[in-house]
């Protein structure tokens, strides 16, 4: 069996939630500042950005397992593969008019950088 829960290293797991969080945090402050327009308001979108860093770490951590890849390069190459997957979505939504030019620039590249560095970081530490 190539994939075990049991197996997963979870320090690793809790790491990538926090590398998550606070290259978010970096990222998005640079490219957009101040809060813009149409952001919701509230705590809301805090607690939620926070569940989705620790599943998108947790999810990872599967992918890497699952994918038996060993390493820092390993673990990037399934890092990078799911980030294209995240941009091919937002590709057909950006066609369609559902997000923005410069909206699908920012989304596609926080996508890119943290699930490779986030792949980088499972598979280092698998």
């Amino acid at each position: 069996m190539l994939f075990n829960l049991s197996d997963l290293h979870y320090l690793a797991i809790i790491a990538g939630g926090f590398l998550y969080m606070i290259y978010g945090t970096i990222y998005y402050s640079i490219l957009l500042g101040k809060k813009k327009e149409g952001q919701s308001e509230g705590p809301s979108k805090y607690i939620v950005s926070v569940i989705v860093a620790f599943i998108s770490s947790l999810f990872v951590a599967i992918l890497v397992q699952a994918s038996s890849a060993e390493g820092l390069l390993e673990g990037a190459a399934v890092g990078i593969i799911i980030g294209i997957l995240i941009t091919i979505v937002y590709l057909k939504n950006s066609l369609f008019g559902l997000v923005t030019k410069k909206a699908f620039y920012i989304v596609i590249g926080d996508h890119l950088i943290i699930f490779t560095l986030l792949g980088a970081l499972h598979g280092l530490l698998l």
